[in-house]
């Protein structure tokens, strides 16, 4: 199952709120993200559906493994890209922004392109 964009960045905010909080539930990701509870809510299923979230008794949902890598994949993208538009002079907000636009759209090729570069 091909994830859409939308799947992409409910991966990465349950990545980045287990990171921030340890457990997370779906209410955590609607005040996070600005999502409607059912909006979440049939997202969550999608995922789980995909094997990509388990969801505990008591509401607690974990990434499984593949969870886990695309939701790292996307934020490593998304630090990486943020810190790269800084560093071209775009204010904070602006790069912030655009990395969430970029990273789910830019080739292999450039990001490495562009990790190689921010690493030299």
């Amino acid at each position: 199952m091909r994830l859409q964009e939308s799947g992409e960045m409910y991966l990465e905010t349950i990545y980045v709120l287990t990171k921030k909080f340890g457990v997370v539930r779906a209410i955590d990701i609607c005040e996070y993200m600005g999502y409607s509870k059912p909006s979440v809510s049939r997202a969550m299923g999608l995922l789980k559906k995909g094997g990509y979230i388990v969801v505990e008794q008591g509401g607690h949902i974990i990434l499984t493994d593949s969870g886990t890598e695309i939701a790292l994949k996307i934020f490593n993208r998304h630090t990486l890209l943020t810190n790269f538009l800084t560093s071209i002079g775009v204010d904070e907000k602006t790069a912030v922004d655009d990395a969430c636009k970029l990273e789910h759209h830019i080739s292999d090729k450039t990001y490495n392109a562009i990790k190689k570069h921010m690493e030299a």
